[in-house]
């Protein structure tokens, strides 16, 4: 239900896309950047602040920090793959690809959460597997991106 709820995120990133004028590249950054920002002040701001500043170290900070850096590559992906999708000139076949990586980019954390459970990864574990989901699906977002922008 919570990933579902990721499609009005989705939407107001295309409004937010389709009300500025400029360049795509500059709207992806743009928009990408505020919505990690905005993710990282709402949901991991106050607890890395307070909890790191204590005087006892802990690995889960780090994780947190790691998982900031998964975070804006993640969204930088779904602002470009959002981008493409909304385009007037997206040639037949890139649609489906780029509509299966925007339903993939939404539920990853759902299936994610599946993953984890069902084979009891440890922590550090699933960093990593969430950082080679991201980078699998950037690099194919990345791909698409490169053969549009180029290709026209």
């Amino acid at each position: 239900m919570k990933a579902t709820v990721d499609l009005a995120d989705l939407l107001g990133l295309h409004l937010v896309m389709s009300r500025n004028a400029g360049k795509g590249e500059y709207k992806i950054m743009v928009a990408a950047m505020g919505w990690a920002t905005a993710e990282l002040v709402m949901s991991r701001c106050l607890p890395l602040w307070v909890g790191a500043r204590g005087i006892e170290f802990d690995w889960k900070y780090i994780q947190m920090s790691i998982d900031s850096n998964i975070s804006l590559v993640h969204y930088m992906a779904v602002a470009a793959l959002v981008w493409m999708w909304t385009r007037y000139d997206l040639p037949a076949h890139f649609r489906l690809p780029v509509t299966v990586l925007l339903g993939l980019s939404m539920y990853k954390s759902f299936l994610m959460d599946c993953f984890v459970h069902i084979f009891l990864l440890g922590s550090w574990t699933a960093l990593l597997l969430k950082a080679v989901s991201t980078g699998v699906l950037s690099l194919s977002c990345l791909t698409l991106f490169v053969s549009l922008v180029h290709g026209n």
